[in-house]
């Protein structure tokens, strides 16, 4: 499999990071109690049964107090030995969507197989009673080099997943709007967007010593939309060793793609660390490393920065690195505004990839709805040598550390696209740079390092060369030798340049921002680098 070939595929499937791929094969699955009862034919004809999100959401807690019984896939021969390129070449056919022409909304199933060998079940729901949906081998195209007539009598005994298409960039055109697949992952584009970072409706144990637990959704539970639906709303059983959960994502496509959350999660056990509304994304070099890397491109990733939005109002951005080791960073905060994964960079020229489209990947911006409390923003930085692999994790982790019986009950909204960024308040960091450091042409201090920053936004831009525009620069971890904040006047941006000698080898934490008298004229301005990462930088 080539990089092309997978980065093409990866359009229309998430796209899972390597510690992913190893845990779906082995991730939970377990029916609710009392699931509704199967009915054939696209959720047409049948017994049905009653359905509320209380109703799931006390299954789920009843369900906390038992054993976790691991799943048990039981396969047909002709999908449990199929290959990646196999299962790849299994496409859903369009024209057997559900509620085509009934509605904005279509439901298509992922197939099983490969990565997928446990099932989920997928139901209907209308006038509070829910139906399962039953797929069967005609529902799909089974293309080269698979035999077709190997499918012609399977009856699915539930599906890997499913989409939702939507309208979303012209009224005659079903487009893909969101995906449910693998494990508890799912994502979302916004208009004129293209797949890259992926959602998890819960992380257990990220970077610890005890290995990461990959919760699954076991069962979704879909409202039917009519002809005048706006929006969606999905509901998810979740459940693993050391959780059960009762999810609800009330889904609203457009420029940007808004889910708001509902999240009741029941822990069974004592939890290490526990990830909420987690995300995962990608991010191989960019100008602050592109030096590691051979490449005709000048950038590679779906996302470029962590921006957080403090309680306060003010606004930090992280710009992401791929690291030589395995990096962590904790951003202490009470009740935050926001925080996301964000590819701030929209310009092609810069990447050059006419394949991949990273400057189409959305940006994906969590706000809680109610008060999260104390604890820490976790960011999560893994080192690869392939933009195949999700290599960047962040996610919420409470203050306290849940036990088992705890309940939590949150809601936040989701935000998928190509997010504006108001610059009238806070100029925004554009770009970073890395190299050797001090003056060019001179022979400099041994482990001198400079970091050079550029500042855009209509803060700033009216501002003549001659401003007292000052930076506020702390370090953790090294000396500043030399800083200067300066005007480029070909582009009125303004720049700050940092050189800085570690002190050992623990990393170097940087944080920045730009002030005229006592005004803060950007956001923070934050980052981590480590002396291993010269090869990177």
């Amino acid at each position: 499999m080539d990089r092309r070939s997978f980065i093409a595929s990866c359009l229309t499937a998430p796209l899972l990071g390597t510690t992913s791929l190893v845990a779906l094969s082995s991730s939970a699955y377990s029916q609710q109690t009392e699931a509704p009862t199967p009915e054939a034919g696209h959720d047409a004809g049948g017994d049905t049964q009653p359905f509320s999100f209380d109703g799931l959401t006390q299954a789920m807690r009843a369900k906390a107090s038992e054993p976790y019984s691991a799943p048990k896939a039981e396969l047909p021969e002709a999908i449990a030995e199929l290959t990646y390129d196999e299962h790849r070449a299994i496409r859903f056919r369009p024209d057997h969507a559900l509620w085509q022409g009934e509605a904005p909304f279509e439901l298509q199933a992922f197939h099983m197989g490969w990565l997928f060998k446990e099932p989920v079940g997928l139901y209907s729901v209308e006038g509070g009673t829910a139906k399962q949906i039953i797929f069967t081998g005609r529902d799909f195209e089974y293309r080269k080099p698979l035999d077709p007539a190997r499918f012609e009598n399977i009856v699915m005994k539930g599906e890997a997943g499913f989409r939702l298409h939507y309208p979303l960039n012209a009224p005659d055109v079903m487009d893909e709007l969101v995906s449910f697949l693998g494990a508890s992952y799912f994502r979302a584009l916004g208009r004129d967007t293209l797949y890259g970072l992926s959602a998890r409706g819960l992380a257990i144990n990220t970077a610890t010593t005890n290995g990461e637990e990959f919760p699954r959704f076991s069962n979704f539970y879909i409202e039917k939309p009519n002809r005048r639906s706006k929006e969606i709303t999905v509901y998810a059983a979740l459940d693993s060793e050391s959780v059960t959960g009762a999810f609800r994502f009330v889904i609203v496509p457009g420029q940007s793609t808004v889910m708001t959350v509902t999240a009741r999660i029941f822990a069974r056990k004592d939890i290490e660390r526990i990830g909420i509304a987690p995300m995962t994304s990608m991010f191989l070099f960019a100008e602050n490393n592109d030096s590691a890397f051979d490449d005709y491109r000048g950038r590679v990733h779906d996302s470029d920065g962590l921006k957080i939005i403090r309680q306060s109002g003010d606004e930090l951005w992280r710009n992401l690195n791929n690291p030589a080791e395995l990096a962590m960073s904790f951003f202490s905060e009470e009740n935050p505004q926001a925080f996301g994964l964000f590819q701030r960079d929209r310009d092609f020229a810069h990447f050059q990839d006419a394949g991949a489209g990273y400057e189409r990947r959305p940006s994906l911006l969590v706000e809680p709805l109610d008060n999260w409390g104390k604890g820490t923003i976790t960011l999560v930085e893994i080192p690869t040598k392939l933009e195949i692999n999700d290599n960047i994790v962040a996610f919420w982790v409470p203050e306290k550390q849940v036990k088992a019986g705890e309940e939590l009950d949150l809601s936040y909204r989701l935000t998928w696209g190509a997010i504006e960024e108001p610059t009238d308040r806070f100029a925004r960091v554009m770009a970073l740079r890395s190299g050797q450091g001090g003056v060019s042409g001179t022979e400099n201090t041994d482990g001198l390092r400079k970091f050079v920053i550029d500042f855009d936004g209509e803060v700033l831009r009216n501002l003549s060369a001659d401003s007292n525009i000052e930076a506020v620069v702390n370090v953790g971890g090294g000396d500043i030798v030399h800083s200067t904040v300066s005007r480029i006047e070909s582009n009125g941006m303004w720049r700050l340049v940092v050189d800085l000698k570690p002190n050992g080898a623990r990393p170097v934490e940087m944080n920045g921002y730009l002030k005229l008298d006592d005004k803060r004229l950007s956001e923070t301005w934050s980052y981590q680098w480590r002396k291993t990462d010269d090869a990177r930088s």
